[in-house]
């Protein structure tokens, strides 16, 4: 019997701490490879985030490296425009400049001037009346504007007066107050009677008018090249206008004054010619430094041949100046340059100042008489 019992308490026998061991271990394990996954998962994670990182940070650096290198060029580009512009505008200065200089040059000036000629009606030594005339030979046109004697304006040397009187300091006067007024060059006359002048104003013709001139500074060649052209000029292409004016009456005189927006579309359209553009014509005052009497009216007729426009000419503060002196207050020393190349001389004196009435101040010293003294002599 020993031996069945030994059978049946056999495996009763065996370690019972086996299956504890064994249940413990698996759970370690299992633990343990939990925490493995978990690390992995963890470290996977991590790989991810830095991986897009990496790559967001790539795609930035690059963006940033597009977008600069954009930004490069489209600011070179800018800067590029910018020079250009200012170097086109820079030569349209310059070439306007250069224009503007080779229309007021003596030579374009007495160009100009041949197209233009002044009709003095007078009666028994006096003026009565200005006839401004241009005949445009292209168009085959005779325009002519028509100054009562009574209508004031600037007279160099005289100041606002009647133009009218005028002419009693000679033609050259009257011729240089029309000049002044108008912008456009008047250098020479004829002179006819004031019923011939009011014919033919009233007919609107001009045919047979140098027939009836006097007294003219025309040459023979000037004279018959004008008669030819208003001869030949049809009726209907002749327009003679009085000058827009605005009566103004003091005592017993009745005086015009000139309306200057209606003026000026005249002579722009007529002549091309616009009288509001400041900063086309130097404006000058001239002073009569010196007291002698008449000198600044000979200069204002000279800066006004030379193509500067007189606002005002009167007698200076005192008479003892002796070096003529040109005060630039508007625009720069290239303006009083040119003043000074057309009178011959002058001290340039850079004075700017706020008034908008005239660029240059002249005035006139004892040195301008020896200078003109001088010229005559050579």
């Amino acid at each position: 019997m020993s031996g069945p019992s030994q059978d049946r308490l056999g495996p009763a026998n065996e370690p019972a701490s086996e299956l504890p061991t064994g249940w413990r271990t698996s759970r370690r394990a299992s633990r343990a490879g939990k925490k493995a996954r978990k690390e992995v998962k963890s470290h996977e994670r991590k790989e991810k985030i830095t991986t897009s990182w990496s790559r967001f940070a790539r795609k930035a650096r690059n963006l940033a490296h597009v977008a600069g290198m954009g930004l490069a060029i489209v600011a070179g580009v800018v800067l590029a425009l910018v020079l250009v512009a200012t170097a086109i505008n820079g030569i349209a200065r310059w070439n306007a400049k250069r224009a503007e200089d080779a229309a007021n040059s003596p030579e374009a000036m007495a160009e100009r001037a041949r197209e233009n000629l002044l009709f003095i009606a007078e009666t028994d030594g006096s003026a009565t009346g200005f006839l401004a005339v241009r005949h445009d030979s292209e168009q085959e046109m005779v325009y002519g504007i028509a100054i009562p004697d009574a209508a004031f304006l600037e007279v160099p040397g005289q100041g606002f007066e009647r133009i009218g009187d005028s002419y009693q300091s000679g033609a050259d006067v009257s011729m240089a107050a029309v000049t002044n007024f108008f912008g456009v060059p008047f250098t020479t006359y004829g002179v006819v009677d004031t019923e011939i002048y009011q014919a033919a104003l009233t007919s609107q013709t001009l045919v047979g008018i140098m027939d009836q001139v006097g007294d003219t500074n025309l040459s023979d060649e000037d004279r018959d090249r004008w008669s030819g052209a208003l001869d030949e000029t049809p009726t209907e292409n002749v327009a003679l206008v009085p000058l827009p004016v605005k009566p103004i009456s003091l005592g017993s005189q009745t005086y015009f004054e000139p309306q200057s927006e209606e003026v000026a579309d005249l002579v722009e359209q007529w002549w091309g010619t616009s009288i509001s553009d400041g900063d086309a014509v130097v404006r000058v005052i001239v002073y009569n430094g010196s007291g002698t009497p008449g000198i600044a009216g000979e200069a204002a007729q000279q800066l006004i041949r030379g193509g500067f426009r007189v606002v005002d000419t009167k007698n200076a503060d005192r008479f003892d100046y002796e070096a003529t002196q040109v005060i630039v207050q508007n625009g720069d020393e290239n303006a009083g340059t040119s003043v000074r190349d057309v009178l011959g001389i002058g001290e340039i004196v850079m004075q700017p100042a706020d008034q908008q009435v005239a660029d240059v101040i002249v005035i006139i010293g004892a040195d301008y008489e020896n200078a003109e003294d001088s010229s005559a002599d050579n």
